[in-house]
């Protein structure tokens, strides 16, 4: 059996990154990283390694492909493209979400402890006489998105002593979560969100999850987190609700335009944290890890692992 052609098809200043990561990974799945690549006759490729934004866009003369193992966890850039016929597999990787759940956690502690009234209010006024936060189980924290890095962000909160509950499209179970489903289950969840963490693949049936009604039926003075994605919220309706104190406060990682225009009214209102899109990032050795294994796994004729359902779109 020859070595399995593996491209490579991301942005150029990728390479230098993933290149070692991947051939390490490669040779301790058992798999010959000989034939890991920039550039390869389509009819030969194998497997790509692919990122949304590279210049690979039509699948078609990729006539031998396997899969395409996309680095990214997002898929809505790709999941729609009608010329790929094979597998794709999602990003689902221990760093990445290793380093959302540390994020997510800490702007949960952040808007819980209230610690912006510190943090960002060295004026040399005193501010002793505010309240103490509520204690951990006296806080409500919904996690709007139950997937790996959602249930992820659950469990870690459930250990830090939060009222922890979850919101999902399909029906989920998670220990000391209290679980929500589709939606009858929507409006439930969000009456108790007083913190509000994002973590919804963008598809249809999630733009503008977060709209004027749902705004509204959050507990008033809520906190949103979002590091999922930017269509999930209205930005209207947000700022809408920000300036009627619905809404206490939003740190928002993710927009629809990114970057962010600088002329978006979010970078202007007090009661928006902006965060250039760095809630978590693959990392690349650990991502390599589980492309390398996905590789294994099709050249042994085994089920690829995180493969995308089409037609949910994640």
């Amino acid at each position: 059996m020859s070595d399995p052609v593996i491209l490579f098809a991301a942005r150029p200043d990728r390479w230098p990154v993933y290149e070692a990561p991947l051939r390490r990974a490669l040779s301790a799945a058992g798999v010959s990283d000989a034939g890991l690549t920039l550039e390869a006759a389509p009819e030969t490729v194998d497997y790509i390694v692919y990122a949304p934004n590279s210049e690979v866009q039509d699948f078609a003369p990729y006539t031998r492909l396997k899969a395409v193992l996309n680095l990214w966890a997002g898929v809505e850039q790709i999941v729609g493209n009608e010329t790929l016929k094979v597998p794709l597999a999602r990003m689902v990787d221990v760093g990445m979400t290793d380093g959302m759940v540390q994020w997510c956690v800490g702007h949960a502690l952040r808007h819980h402890l209230g610690m912006d009234v510190h943090i960002l209010g060295q004026d040399g006024e005193w501010r002793n006489d505010a309240p103490p936060p509520p204690l951990p189980q006296d806080r409500s924290v919904v996690v709007f998105g139950l997937g790996e890095l959602g249930s992820a962000v659950a469990e870690t909160l459930v250990k830090l002593g939060f009222d922890v509950a979850g919101w999902a499209r399909s029906e989920k179970q998670i220990e000391g979560v209290t679980c929500f489903a589709g939606e009858a289950g929507l409006p439930d969840a969000l009456a108790r969100a007083e913190i509000a963490i994002l973590l919804l693949p963008d598809t249809p049936a999630t733009t503008n999850l977060l709209d004027a009604e749902a705004l509204a039926r959050m507990p008033k003075g809520a906190f949103i987190v979002n590091p999922g994605r930017g269509p999930l919220i209205d930005d209207d309706a947000l700022l809408a609700a920000l300036d009627a104190s619905q809404i206490g406060h939003a740190t928002l990682d993710v927009f629809r335009v990114e970057p962010l225009p600088k002329e978006h009214p979010f970078w202007a209102h007090p009661g928006v944290t902006v965060t250039p899109h760095v809630a978590s990032e693959t990392r690349p050795d650990t991502a390599s890890q589980v492309i390398a294994e996905n590789i294994r796994r099709g050249e042994a004729g085994e089920p690829f692992l995180h493969v995308v359902d089409r037609d949910a779109g994640y």
